[in-house]
């Protein structure tokens, strides 16, 4: 598949910045069980302890930590849906990106600073501070332009990458559900 160029995805930054600012939806879950693999579910459970059930999150561990252990504050990754559809060009694509969640909801710095409480489903979620950052993965998926394009001094602003989060209220989930400010 033929990578999207710079200018094509500039030309997208105006259809991105539409996204909601404080009533979203979800409009995707993805879970990792194993590295590489992804499984698109139809209902997640978010738990305080093991984030994404059958997500391989806490088994992973982190890089972050000193003793490697599973980095609350990266629990969970979530991207803006109108970006990963940009990047991806096609919906099978997008859990190549490895996020779980994808919201059409501004994850910007201006709507959605470190703190900002997102209610998704019967869930509470937690922006937290590490940045979500893309990675050779990424830019071997979507091009070397998708990560100057999210990388940016702009696409750090509007979080184009997405965000982490941890979860603060355990619950339950599906594609469609609402995203909103708490």
């Amino acid at each position: 598949m033929d990578h999207l160029t710079l200018e094509q995805m500039e030309a997208g930054l105006a259809n991105i910045r539409q996204s909601p600012k404080d009533n979203g939806v979800l409009r995707l879950i993805v879970r990792r069980p194993e590295t590489e693999a992804r499984e698109v579910i139809a209902e997640g459970q978010l738990d305080l302890a093991g984030g994404l059930i059958g997500d391989n999150w806490k088994k992973r561990g982190s890089k972050s930590t000193p003793d490697g252990a599973a980095n609350v504050e990266m629990q969970l990754n979530v991207m803006n849906a109108r970006v990963i559809e940009l990047l991806a060009q096609s919906k099978d694509r997008w859990a190549l990106a490895g996020d779980q969640l994808y919201v059409d909801f501004d994850l910007s710095e201006a709507n959605a600073p470190a703190g900002t409480r997102l209610a998704v489903g019967s869930a509470v979620i937690e922006v937290t501070p590490p940045p979500h950052t893309g990675c050779k993965k990424f830019s071997a998926r979507f091009g070397v332009d998708a990560m100057k394009f999210v990388n940016s001094p702009e696409g750090k602003q509007l979080h184009l990458r997405g965000i982490n989060a941890k979860i603060v209220q355990p619950g339950i989930v599906r594609p469609g559900d609402p995203v909103r400010k708490v």
